[in-house]
């Protein structure tokens, strides 16, 4: 099948080629009624414009990078999704990379050496330094993702959410139910572990708050923010004195530590409520449903890409900073009156 060409659309709508040209770019100088003409011969068409000679005319390949840590965590491939869907409302095509948070790995992504494929980065980086960042000659525009690292001077955009803000209400959520024993599991024990550092943080200002002890023997280390390491955490924390409820640095690790509560019989949220973080599908069909703090994702997406375009349309030279809002969706893990359909809470 011959694929259809602007001239076709211009002939099937009795209009010029150029003014075909304006539509599909958007061109705000075109009547209502030319505009729904063309529309409707784009569609029986089924036109699709050539963005790549539209790329190249612009000196770009159309083609943006996005570096995350772990595809196999679904709150990364989530958010890959997002990004996707808001880069190809550009009409740009996404290239993904994993780096395992490995630091040589993320000093590659920042280097350039990628920098004849794409015309900008969106980067979550788990090990990268401030010195890193500094040291950074590729002039590749790029957009961070994540934890803010370095100074609020660095010259690059970011977009995050409030991890202490969030974790101190997940926190709360569990005191506000009269549990007194509250355990937290996703400590990590290496000098990059930000996100953890901040999400302990948020957990033992809620506990001030509330009044509840501090009990050390009820915060929980893994290795990784897997579900095996959720799992094997709360098998640890079961055997030294079980918690009335537990805060989970991811929803991954909850639902590891689902499984453990499960299989040495407990009743959740009668025993123990959990509670979790990053809202990824998975926990939606749990069971029981998980409890979580749910980050706005497809805000950091579109945020991220907005953020980007404006780098790429040559916009200021002053850095962004985009705190993302998230809420607290209430399940079956902590709400046994839910029955599987949340109620929810901004915060």
């Amino acid at each position: 099948m011959v694929r259809p060409r602007l001239k076709d659309v211009a002939e099937l709508a009795g209009v010029s080629i150029k003014t075909v040209s304006n539509v599909v770019n958007d061109y705000p100088h075109v009547s209502g009624e030319t505009r729904a003409r063309v529309e409707a011969a784009i569609a029986e068409l089924s036109y699709r414009p050539n963005l790549s000679a539209r790329s190249l005319r612009a000196g770009r390949s159309g083609v943006v990078a996005l570096a995350v840590p772990d595809l196999d965590n679904p709150y990364f491939a989530e958010l890959a999704t997002n990004v996707i869907e808001a880069a190809d409302r550009r009409g740009w095509t996404v290239l993904i990379d994993q780096t395992q948070g490995d630091r040589a790995k993320e000093r590659v992504v920042i280097s350039g050496i990628r920098d004849h494929l794409i015309d900008g980065l969106l980067f979550s980086p788990l090990a990268l330094t401030g010195k890193d960042l500094a040291a950074r000659d590729d002039r590749t525009p790029m957009v961070l993702l994540g934890e803010r690292i370095g100074t609020r001077r660095s010259p690059y955009d970011h977009v995050g959410i409030d991890n202490v803000a969030a974790a101190r209400a997940a926190t709360l959520h569990l005191a506000e139910r009269g549990r007194r024993r509250i355990a937290a599991i996703g400590v990590q024990r290496t000098a990059v572990a930000v996100t953890g550092r901040l999400r302990l943080k948020g957990y033992q200002q809620a506990l001030a708050e509330a009044g509840v002890p501090a009990d050390p023997s009820l915060v929980a280390p893994v290795a990784r923010w897997g579900r095996a390491d959720g799992a094997e955490a709360m098998s640890r924390l079961l055997d030294s004195g079980a918690p009335d409820a537990v805060f989970c640095f991811n929803d991954t690790l909850a639902l590891g530590a689902l499984r453990t509560l499960l299989k040495r019989g407990y009743d959740v949220p009668g025993d123990v409520m959990v509670m979790g973080f990053d809202d990824i599908q998975d926990g939606r069909f749990a069971t029981p449903t998980l409890s979580t703090v749910a980050p706005d994702k497809a805000l950091i997406a579109q945020s991220a890409v907005d953020l980007l375009a404006e780098r790429l349309g040559g916009g200021t030279d002053k850095a962004h900073e985009v705190c993302v809002p998230h809420r607290l969706a209430f399940r079956e893990s902590t709400e046994p009156s839910t029955s599987g359909s949340p109620h929810e809470k901004a915060v």
